[in-house]
């Protein structure tokens, strides 16, 4: 492996996230030999969440230097150079720029929900679910609020395309990470002309001469040629100067497109969850909806196949919340206890609770959620006075509650009788065995699988992408080469519902939907 990796022969993956930048290094076989991260939080700034950029860059270096620190104490190799390497990141938001590539306006990201008015009337013009979080919805948001840097946008980007740019100087992105930007057409494989025909149309009428197209970016298809490391790029990713210029660049993709690669999920009627701080389902459908429904987006697999995706912005933050107040506990108590030990406490115990919790409720919005019709959210937990208030139903609640927006969506899917033959899981969420796959699969009323290689991905997952990029063969789709180069051996665990855990929580879901009206009050007062 030494050798491999000195040649210049291993393949890297970085993705930022919302609370962590992690870097992978893939060898031959396609499986992660060294790995580094960074945590980070966003903030929240003057009402908006954004992240610095010097932020983005410090917490890149650090997790590079920290990937290089175990390429070094694993194999006793160099990392000087790379066969390929793709960057993701958390999809939507607005990172806009001018023509001497100066920032000029703060970065807002996925989370922000301060467009509504923008996406309701995006979505009546373009006939197609604009959600609050696309790039579009901030930028047409920004033009009704007439700000002031509109008249110097000449690139409007996402935070991978952005760093991509950095390291390329190419202004593209993949498809999947530009479905999220503006609306695809899939048969052409870039941005839905007439669309952006309406958009302009609107555009011009509020006074301004941009083009959407001159200020987008250009969109590629997995495996395309979305430029080389520069030696300028090589600084900003390792600024001791070790690593060297020239490695072949995949176009970058949002975590979503990563999930469905770590996955094996970019195939018709498969489909994929990430969970984390937000949780996402994506599945690859086989033929489009009846209508629009603001609840579910339409996006693309990172070869343009329709997706329809289910994303809500809350999911393990009150988990992590409640895990740090009984660390706090046990501390107190004069006990040793990890963090680890805490969730996995948690997650297992959840599985002995009631199978509707007991009459606790727990609703885990920290942020607003539009699947539930919320712009802002306030952490809650309810219980009704006889509930069987014990460690088990409280575990339970909160494993429940994280997942209870998601289901709502996806039961909007399930009533367009969308098939799926696999969903596999992936993120936090899973890594306590069998738990958040069992509560999961119930709430889906579906089978959920979860690979070994779950664990690691959508840093992993860019990573593939960056190997297909490097080494497809002529004509090779990324659906045959994930299938026979990296997952022809996989191996994964599959939990199938219990009718009584589908029943228990169908009924607990009815609960927390009678709870909205006690949130929205909340958000009203507090």
């Amino acid at each position: 492996m030494k050798q491999y990796i000195e040649q210049g022969l291993a393949v890297l993956g970085i993705e930022l996230g919302s609370t962590r930048i992690k870097a992978v290094l893939i060898g031959e076989d396609h499986a992660p030999i060294a790995s580094g991260d960074h945590t980070w939080e966003n903030r929240l700034e003057n009402g908006v969440w954004t992240y610095h950029m010097d932020d983005v860059w410090g917490g890149i270096q650090d997790a590079y230097a920290n990937l290089v620190k175990d390429v070094e104490a694993k194999y006793g190799a160099k990392l000087t150079k790379l066969k390929a390497l793709g960057i993701s990141a958390m999809m939507h938001g607005y990172l806009p720029f001018d023509k001497d590539d100066n920032q000029i306006c703060e970065f807002r990201t996925w989370r922000n929900t301060m467009t509504g008015p923008a996406a309701e009337e995006l979505t009546a013009l373009l006939g197609f679910n604009v959600p609050q979080r696309w790039s579009i919805a901030h930028l047409y948001q920004a033009i009704l609020n007439k700000e002031d840097h509109l008249p110097k946008l000449a690139r409007l980007t996402t935070l991978a395309g952005h760093v991509h740019y950095a390291l390329t100087g190419k202004h593209v992105m993949g498809v999947g990470e530009a479905s999220g930007m503006f609306p695809i057409d899939s048969e052409a494989g870039t941005y839905d002309a007439k669309m952006v025909e309406l958009f302009d149309a609107k555009v011009a009428e509020k006074g301004y001469s941009f083009k959407l197209l001159d200020v987008l970016p250009k969109v590629l298809n997995a495996g395309e040629d979305a430029g080389v490391l520069t030696s300028e790029g090589a600084k900003l990713l390792d600024p001791t100067g070790s690593l060297e210029a020239g490695a072949l660049v995949a176009p970058c993709e949002g975590d979503a497109g990563t999930g469905m690669v770590a996955t094996n999920a970019v195939a018709v009627r498969t489909g994929n969850v990430s969970a984390g701080t937000s949780v996402f389902a994506m599945i690859v459908l086989e033929k489009a909806l009846s209508k629009v429904y603001p609840e579910i987006d339409m996006v693309t697999t990172p070869t343009g196949k329709p997706v329809a995706m289910v994303h809500c912005n809350n999911c393990t933050s009150d988990i992590n919340a409640w895990a740090g107040m009984l660390k706090g506990f046990a501390e107190a108590a004069g006990l040793q206890v990890s963090m680890g030990d805490i969730y996995t406490a948690i997650f297992t115990s959840a599985l002995k609770g009631d199978k509707d919790c007991g009459g606790v409720i727990n609703m885990p919005l920290f942020s607003g959620e539009p699947v539930v019709g919320l712009n802002e959210g306030r952490p809650m937990m309810i219980r009704t006075p006889d509930a069987a208030m014990n460690f088990a139903n409280f575990s339970r609640s909160l494993v429940a509650g994280a997942m209870t927006s998601l289901k709502l969506g996806m039961d909007i899917l399930a009533g367009e009788n969308v098939k799926i033959d696999s969903l596999l899981g992936h993120g936090g969420y899973f890594k306590t065995p069998i738990a958040g796959q069992t509560i999961l699969a119930a709430s889906l009323n579906t089978p959920i699988s979860v690979m070994e290689t779950a664990g690691e991905g959508g840093p992993w997952g860019m990573a593939l992408l960056a190997a297909y990029r490097a080494n497809k063969a002529e004509g090779q789709p990324l659906e045959a080469y994930l299938n026979e180069k990296v997952f022809a051996s996989a191996k994964s665990v599959s939990v199938a519902p219990e009718a009584a855990d589908v029943d228990g929580l169908n009924a607990y879901t009815k609960q927390f939907v009678a709870c909205l009206d006690a949130q929205k009050a909340a958000i009203a007062n507090l």
